[in-house]
C-alpha cells in the first residue's frame, strides 16, 4: 500500500497515541527533562482533540501512522498545535506534506498563513518553518518555571533578557 494522508478518526487511536506520547517526551526534552512516554496522557490528549473536532492529519505507510499534524481552528485563524514524525521516518518530506495539508486548511478559511507556537530550543522546527518563509511574529510565553524545570540559559527577546 502506498503512503497517504488521511484525516484521523477515532479508529486510528492505537496508531497515533504512541506518536503523541513520543512528541510530548520530545517537548519535555527541550526543557531539559527526560521522561518516558505517557501513553495514558497521550490517549487523553487524542480524545480531547477528537472531542474539540481538531483536524488531525496522519501520514500512513503500510497501515502504520508515521507522522501526524494537529490543527486548532479559531476561525478564521488556523494554529498548528503539533507536528511530529517518527524519528525512523524523518528526512523524507513527511512533515512537509503534512504541513501543506494544514496550509490548505488555512487557505480554506481565507488565510495566507498558519500560526505556530514553537519552543525556542526546537531548532528543527524553527529551521523547518524558516525554510517555508515563516518568521517570528509577536508571541512570547512568559511564566514562572515549574518545580521540575531548571533555567539553564538566557534568551534575549528584543531589549529584554530572560532565564530560560
Amino acid at each position: 500500500m502506498a503512503a497517504h494522508i488521511v484525516k484521523a478518526k477515532i479508529e486510528d487511536i492505537d496508531m497515533i497515541v504512541p506518536l503523541i506520547a513520543a512528541f510530548r517526551c520530545t517537548l519535555r526534552g527541550f526543557m531539559g527533562l527526560q521522561t518516558t512516554p505517557d501513553v495514558e496522557a497521550a490517549y487523553d490528549e487524542f480524545m480531547e482533540y477528537m472531542e474539540k473536532d481538531y483536524p488531525i492529519f496522519i501520514y500512513k505507510e503500510n497501515h502504520n501512522c508515521v507522522g501526524y499534524l494537529v490543527c486548532r481552528i479559531d476561525a478564521p485563524v488556523v494554529w498548528v498545535e503539533s507536528l511530529f514524525v517518527d524519528p525512523s521516518a524523518r528526512r523524507r518530506g513527511i512533515a512537509s506534506v503534512l504541513y501543506r495539508y494544514a496550509e490548505k486548511l488555512a487557505h480554506s478559511y481565507g488565510q495566507q498563513t498558519l500560526y505556530n507556537c514553537v519552543h525556542p530550543n526546537n531548532d528543527g522546527m524553527i529551521a523547518f518553518l524558516a525554510k517555508r518563509g515563516y518568521d517570528v511574529l509577536n508571541l512570547i510565553e512568559i511564566r514562572k518555571k515549574r518545580p521540575d524545570e531548571a533555567a539553564k540559559e538566557k534568551i534575549a527577546v528584543g531589549n529584554n533578557a530572560f532565564r530560560f
